[in-house]
């Protein structure tokens, strides 16, 4: 298949695009073009400006794509600069499980309803996160209801190439004995591990699916679980305060989310415990 993905070049992306050419897909990378990445020969590569509506128009221009990847879409103008521009036969939008308000225990698709909720044009500085990608998933379901799309919906990635190190703010805090701030210490959270989150987006290309789709890990932990675990493992205990350092899982509330519908279609995300006290392992080994 031929395939345009839009970002790719981080994270989790790195993982989809290697999946995606390594099960013979004809794969195209667009970017700005800051970002290098080791695929070499194997990708296709265009340049483009993902926020300048002229820029993605005049890049996309001309081509058909089997299925567009859009890896870095966060609000409705985003949606449009692609969805006005490009000629595909399926279109996949990488949202998240923040757009759930709130996200609970047992969170299923239907819990957000994005064919009701008022849309507005906006760029990604005109609302919080939360709101802006709920913005983008407003303008799939009411501008773009007759096109062929996927919304993916995952929890926080973690893995050893998390770059963001939310995870390992923890396990440093408690080995180094500084204070945190932890406002949600025994809320159980759902996570979704990095190259399953890549993987499950190559995974869902020829998949007959239109709409939302949740992913992520089977079953649950908290921070405490996280926390008592280090301390353990080091000896160390973890100092909890008020004027302690902010955590970044901060206002987090206890929830899981239900993946059923991707097992339906085939795919089993492994269960989180089996391997997140490995990736807790491994952050202790390089602290």
């Amino acid at each position: 298949m031929k395939i345009l993905v839009i970002g790719g070049t981080r994270y989790f992306g790195i993982h989809m695009v290697k999946e995606l050419f390594e099960k013979g897909h004809d794969v195209t990378i667009a970017t700005r073009g800051l970002t290098p990445d080791d695929f070499g020969d194997k990708v296709k590569r265009i340049i483009f400006q993902r926020t300048d509506e002229q820029s993605v128009k005049a890049a996309l221009a001309g081509e058909h794509y089997d299925v567009v990847i859009d890896k870095i879409a966060y609000c409705s103008n985003d949606i449009k600069y692609v969805m006005d521009a490009v000629d595909c036969d399926k279109y996949i939008y990488m949202s998240s499980t923040s757009v759930y308000d709130p996200k609970h225990i047992n969170t299923v698709e239907e819990d957000f309803d994005a064919t009701s909720g008022k849309l507005i044009w906006c760029d990604r500085s005109a609302f919080p996160y939360e709101q802006i990608k709920r913005q983008a998933e407003y303008a799939l379901w009411q501008e773009y209801s007759q096109r062929n799309w996927i919304a993916v919906r995952y929890p926080f990635a973690i893995g050893r190439d998390d770059y963001t190190k939310r995870l390992l703010f923890y396990v440093e805090h408690v080995m180094k004995g500084i204070p945190m701030n932890i406002d949600n210490v025994d809320c159980q959270m759902g996570f979704i591990r990095s190259d399953e989150a890549g993987k499950f987006l190559a995974f869902l290309v020829d998949k007959d699916y239109k709409g939302a789709i949740n992913g992520s890990a089977e079953g649950t932990i908290s921070i405490r679980e996280i926390i008592d675990y280090v301390g353990k493992k080091t000896g160390t205990k973890a100092v909890i305060s008020k004027v302690g350092d902010d955590a970044p899982y901060n206002g987090e509330p206890e929830y899981s989310i239900n993946a059923e519908q991707a097992k339906n279609l085939g795919y089993r995300f492994s269960t989180l415990k089996d391997w997140i006290f490995e990736l807790l392992d491994y952050y202790i080994g390089i602290i």
